[in-house]
C-alpha cells in the first residue's frame, strides 16, 4: 500500500448539511480537495465516506495524516 501524499499542511474547513454524504480523500491525489475525484485508483488508498450528523462547519484533514479521519487532529502541526 502507498502512503498517502500530502495535500497541504493544514485543515480544510467545510461548510457540510445533515445527512449529506462526503467522500473525504484519504490519498491526497485529488484536484477537489479535501474530497476525492478518483484519482486514487491503483493508489491502495480508499476515500472515507463520512454523513454529516448537523449542519455545521467542520475542518476535513489536509495533510492525510490524521488519527480521526476524516477530520483533522493537528497532526500537521509535527509536519
Amino acid at each position: 500500500m502507498n502512503e498517502p501524499q500530502i495535500a497541504r499542511k493544514s485543515p480544510y474547513a467545510v461548510d457540510v448539511e445533515a445527512g449529506q454524504d462526503y467522500f473525504w480523500c484519504a490519498c491526497g491525489r485529488s484536484s477537489k480537495q479535501p474530497f476525492c475525484d478518483g484519482s486514487h485508483k491503483g493508489s491502495g488508498i480508499t476515500p472515507l465516506k463520512y454523513t454529516a450528523v448537523q449542519n455545521e462547519t467542520l475542518y476535513f484533514c489536509g495533510c492525510k495524516q490524521t488519527r480521526s479521519a476524516p477530520l483533522c487532529d493537528g497532526s500537521h502541526k509535527q509536519l
